[in-house]
């Protein structure tokens, strides 16, 4: 079974850092797009970051130059560096992947929270 599981959230102050990781596991196959999307009250889900299984990356507007992706295809993880971070940043991080032929999975969400 697919697991996607994630870690790194937490509480930061404006300007600050935080590193999200996402470990996969669960399949013989090799993942293709990886991302992380998120999520805040009241909001519609926001595609953050994507990135292809050969390194090409996808950022949003609102993180362009602050955050970074990145994955290691030998341990199918994916992380998120998060710089400079925003009060507007806060949400619920949630990591993506997506199988050849099992399909779409989705880990269980870590909070962000960027706050003084």
């Amino acid at each position: 079974q697919v697991q996607l599981v994630e870690s790194g959230g937490g509480l930061v102050q404006p300007g600050g850092s935080l590193r999200l990781s996402c470990a996969a596991s669960g399949s013989r196959f090799s993942f293709n797009a990886m991302a992380w999307y998120r999520q805040a009250p009241g909001k519609e889900r926001e595609l953050v970051a994507r990135i292809t299984s050969s390194g090409g990356t996808y950022y949003g507007d609102a993180v362009k130059g602050r955050f970074t992706i990145s994955r290691d295809n030998a341990k199918n993880t994916v992380s998120l560096q998060m710089n400079s971070l925003k009060p507007e940043d806060t949400a619920v991080y949630r990591c993506y992947a997506n199988l050849p032929i099992e399909g779409n999975f989705w880990g269980q969400g870590t909070q962000v929270t960027v706050s003084s």
